[in-house]
């Protein structure tokens, strides 16, 4: 019996699009936070494991900046690459592991985001799909709180749903009101990208850009060389474990959902 064309190029599109997710010890803001243990566990074993389940159909490989990470991910069965400790940013730490992998597709997931789901990192599959060479997540503010915290990042979008503008500072500003506006009117960037292989190839060899220095965001660097960012809109927060404060929001999303007990 013939297989199905459709099936076939399902098959095909799956097997040629890679997770790659950049770790390293040097955080600034929690130093060596991805070996913090939660419940006897480190964030980045939380993260693999989590994308292990979210996303099972999709290779999952860690390109990694120390010797350390390897070693606690290979014991615990991931996929685990050394790379270049100089690597100003993850994503060309993703693009020097791509280099050996040769995918078509790239979806860059975040070390520190152990609460990623997989309608989020399919959304970013089907944008890769239909030809995008750069794609990433959004999802409302829902406070005030959170829409001012420089450490979450804002985007702003075009009427296409294509990025304007990351920044750390709270944007869209109202002028004309001392309020911030309203969920729904402001939205926050998930750590999150889709790369079609051969742009990653081009992103890397880009030089960085004033902006993207200034901010310390590497998607800047896209926007300022005249690259197009596609957004997707989800309804799904995930949490980004930037301070160590955040180990305790962490951890009562574990006691609410019965986890890690």
């Amino acid at each position: 019996m013939s297989q199905d064309p459709f099936s076939l190029k399902k098959h095909f599109l799956v097997s040629d699009l890679s997770v790659i997710v950049p770790a390293r010890l040097g955080s600034e803001r929690f130093p060596r936070k991805l070996l913090h243990p939660v419940r006897g566990k480190p964030i980045i074993l939380w993260t693999a494991d989590r994308l292990a389940t979210e996303v099972p159909n999709y290779p999952i490989h860690f390109a990694v900046a120390e010797e350390e990470l390897k070693e606690v991910l290979e014991h615990a069965g991931h996929e685990a690459h050394l790379t270049d400790p100089a690597h100003p940013t993850g994503t060309d730490r993703v693009a020097e592991v791509n280099l050996k992998l040769g995918s078509s597709m790239v979806i860059n997931a975040q070390a520190d985001e152990p609460l990623v789901t997989g309608e989020q990192l399919r959304s970013l599959g089907r944008f890769l799909e239909s030809g995008s060479e750069m794609c990433t997540l959004c999802c409302p503010f829902e406070t005030e709180e959170d829409f001012r915290d420089s450490n979450q990042v804002k985007v702003v979008m075009n009427q296409e749903g294509r990025a304007l503008y990351f920044s750390r500072a709270p944007i869209p500003f109202s002028r004309d009101t001392t309020t911030w506006g309203h969920p729904g009117s402001a939205f926050r960037h998930l750590g999150l990208y889709g790369y079609s292989g051969s742009f990653l190839r081009r992103y890397v060899d880009l030089p960085q850009t004033v902006l993207e220095q200034r901010e310390r965001l590497e998607q800047l660097r896209a926007l300022e060389h005249g690259h197009s960012i596609d957004i997707a809109l989800t309804d799904q927060q995930t949490l980004g474990i930037d301070v160590p404060e955040d180990i305790a929001r962490f951890e009562k999303f574990l006691d609410e959902e019965g986890l890690g007990k």
